[in-house]
């Protein structure tokens, strides 16, 4: 009987080894290079904003609001609208789309009408995003009357767009938590929504935040479901609430880009940096709340 170690030692296994080998140091090479190139496109974005932006960040640009002078237009305006379109949206999809997930990973019967609502909300995850605009002007704006150019109706339309990506995150946490986890709640006598609420939902909690950071994170870079509602005015002073007029950073930054002056170049390389730390920010948070409640099994 021969010995099996022999047969790893014949030349043809030991060339097909070598080939696994050699394979295996060129995607680990081209891997390294995709992410080298990534990295200086990244650089190259940040150096240039920096040199051109950095000289125009002052506690004048930080707090004041648009104008028709460079010299006198600030970002806090678009910042503060920003800010509460933001809320709103929050507000909104984050609760919602993790009842949703909830329902139709642990309650949902199966039926065709359940069938179809999954393969709706999965749809609406690659829908561009002007789509949302559109039903944003047709729904809230035309039909409702709500205000244009207003936070309120920016974080709706947002959260529209925000939600199917917190639904779609929220199911795939929900059903990654081990099925023992909910077998013993049930085992010492709690009721299937106190074995969701208290035990399945806090250990799917990290991935469902990291859902909203990506939805989130979408959201507050998007000018096209906002251009829609009308929040290309221009708007001088501060919104005061979520419902008076506002714009926002990106809309801020696109707004800076298209005008003829020249020295409107640096406001809109000082925007970007702040948009690019409003982000972080927000990211960042994010990131602390999901490592602050991971719990490991």
């Amino acid at each position: 009987m021969n010995n099996p170690l022999s047969v790893w030692q014949t030349p043809a296994m030991t060339a097909r080894l070598k080939g696994r080998y050699a394979s295996e140091r060129r995607f680990r090479a081209i891997g390294f290079i995709a992410m080298g190139i990534s990295m200086l496109f990244l650089v190259f974005l940040l150096v240039t904003m920096l040199a051109q932006g950095v000289g125009g960040i002052d506690w004048a640009f930080l707090s004041g609001s648009d104008s028709t002078e460079p010299a006198n237009a600030g970002i806090w305006g678009a910042f503060k609208g920003s800010l509460l379109t933001m809320g709103v949206t929050l507000a909104l999809s984050f609760p919602m789309g993790v009842l949703a997930a909830v329902y139709l990973e642990e309650f949902a019967p199966k039926s065709p009408w359940v069938d179809w609502v999954e393969v709706s909300i999965n749809n609406l995850a690659a829908v561009p995003s002007i789509i949302f605009g559109l039903l944003g002007l047709a729904v809230f704006i035309n039909w409702m009357g709500m205000p244009r150019s207003a936070p309120l109706v920016g974080g709706m339309t947002l959260a529209l767009m925000t939600m199917p990506v917190i639904v779609i995150a929220g199911r795939n946490a929900i059903k990654a938590v081990p099925p023992s986890i909910r077998d013993a709640a049930l085992a010492v006598g709690a009721s299937p929504v106190q074995a969701v609420f208290h035990h399945v939902l806090p250990l799917a909690l990290p991935g469902i935040l990291t859902g909203t950071i990506i939805g989130m994170a979408r959201a507050l870079g998007e000018t096209a479901p906002l251009l829609m509602i009308g929040m290309r005015a221009f708007v001088s002073t501060p919104p005061g609430g979520i419902t008076d007029p506002s714009s926002v950073l990106p809309m801020q930054i696109f707004l800076w880009s298209d005008e003829v002056d020249s020295a409107f170049v640096q406001n809109t390389s000082a925007a970007i940096l702040v948009l690019l730390a409003f982000l972080i920010t927000m990211n960042g948070i994010a990131i602390y709340l999901r490592n602050k409640f991971e719990t490991r099994w």
